[in-house]
Formats: C-alpha cells, sequence, structure tokens
C-alpha cells in the first residue's frame, strides 16, 4: 500500500494519545497500514505534551478523557500544545461530546482541528481523510459536534435578548413569584408584569403548548443558561 504522503511527499507525522493500551496499539495498526508514520505514543496528557514536543508531529490524536480523573485532561493538553505549538493540528478522537471544551479549542484558532466520535467512525478512511485535512490546516468536525455547537451558541446568547427588566421578573419568577408578588417587588402593576412575561415567552420562543407549561420553561432557561 503506498505511503498516506503530506504535501511536500513526506509520510504524515503522527502521535496518538490514548489512554488504553487496546485501543492505542490498535490504531497505530491501522494508520501504519494505511503508510503513516505513527512517531509517538501517549497514555495520558503529560505523555503527550512530552512526544509531541520531541517529535513535532504534523498531527496529534487526543483522546479527551485521559489520566489521572479521566475528565477533561487530554483537552486541556490539547489547548496547551494549541499555544505553543500552533502548527501541530488537534485531532480529538473520543467518544464523549465536550462543547463548552471543543468551541474554546476553536475560538483558539480553528485552523488544523478536528473532533470525530469514535462510535460514528465507521471506516478507516474516514480518519485518514480527516488528519490528513487537520494536518493541512483545515477542520475536520463530526455532524453531531456542529450541530450541538450550533445549539449551544444559540442557547448561550438567548438571555440576552431580554431587557433588564425582563431579565429582573424572570428571575422573580425562577424564585417562584407569582405575578402578584413580582409587581410588588418591582413596584409595577401587575398588568406591566403580565406584559413583560408574555415578552419573555416571544423572546425565548417559547410558544404556546398543551405539553409544557411556558412559565416553567422559561425558568428552566434561565437556570440553565444564566
Amino acid at each position: 500500500m503506498s505511503a498516506e504522503r503530506t504535501t511536500d511527499g513526506t509520510s504524515l507525522r503522527v502521535v496518538i494519545a490514548e489512554d488504553s493500551v487496546i485501543l492505542r496499539e490498535g490504531m497505530r495498526e491501522l494508520l501504519s497500514a494505511q503508510g503513516m508514520d505513527v512517531v509517538g505514543l501517549a497514555g495520558d496528557a503529560a505523555g503527550l505534551i512530552a512526544e509531541v514536543e520531541r517529535q513535532r508531529p504534523d498531527v496529534a490524536v487526543v483522546d479527551i478523557r485521559m489520566p489521572p480523573s479521566h475528565t477533561h485532561e487530554g483537552v486541556q493538553a490539547a489547548l496547551a500544545l494549541r499555544r505553543n505549538h500552533p502548527r501541530v493540528g488537534l485531532l480529538l478522537f473520543s467518544q464523549h461530546i465536550e462543547t463548552h471544551w471543543v468551541r474554546e479549542l476553536l475560538d483558539a484558532g480553528a485552523d488544523g482541528v478536528g473532533y470525530l466520535l469514535k462510535e460514528r467512525v465507521a471506516e478507516v478512511a474516514e480518519l485518514v481523510d480527516a488528519l490528513h485535512r487537520v494536518a493541512a490546516g483545515g477542520t475536520a468536525l463530526d455532524p453531531e459536534i456542529v450541530t450541538r455547537l450550533v445549539r449551544s451558541s444559540r442557547r448561550r446568547h438567548i438571555l440576552d435578548r431580554l431587557t433588564p427588566r425582563e431579565r429582573e421578573v424572570l428571575e422573580l419568577m425562577a424564585e417562584g413569584r407569582s405575578n402578584r408578588a413580582i409587581a410588588k417587588c418591582c413596584v409595577v402593576s401587575e398588568r406591566a408584569v403580565e406584559k413583560h412575561v408574555s415578552s419573555i415567552f416571544d423572546k425565548l420562543d417559547l410558544f404556546p403548548s398543551d405539553a409544557d407549561n411556558r412559565r416553567v420553561r422559561a425558568v428552566l432557561t434561565y437556570l440553565t443558561e444564566s
């Protein structure tokens, strides 16, 4: 099989960071069989950084959750690499969707960044193609990641639609106060509160529904997005 080449004709140099020995070795075998040059393996975030420092690969494959806590060590290492080695492509390869961290990684520079979900990569060719795109400065994002990012972005700014008075009313609603109690707190008429509540529903896209209580849904939106 012909080697997978970079634009200058050399084999693509890859570092793999994966805490599972079986997955790590399996990925090395698969990528090596595709002609890639796997120049480093790491089982934790510190090892990843050390291998990238030593080998200066074209791209690093990074699991998000790595030892010791198996939370965000992998992606935090990726952020450090993005700051210190911006030319190294980073492909997050995980079974978990972490939109907060991937957004932070993309905010640091979208060039040469990818995020694929392990269970959704059906063919080795998909992984190989993603590695090439990321190594060349492009992006490779699983469609589900894109969907979550768009949804997250929309939610993150939805409360910005409200006026200061409407946010105050919504905060009081979240405390469980009735319209009459809110009117007393805000020193306005109960009719004015009703208008604010109606405006809140409209701005938060909470349309009438037999199945849902819009007041409860508005409070949930406030608690989730504040």
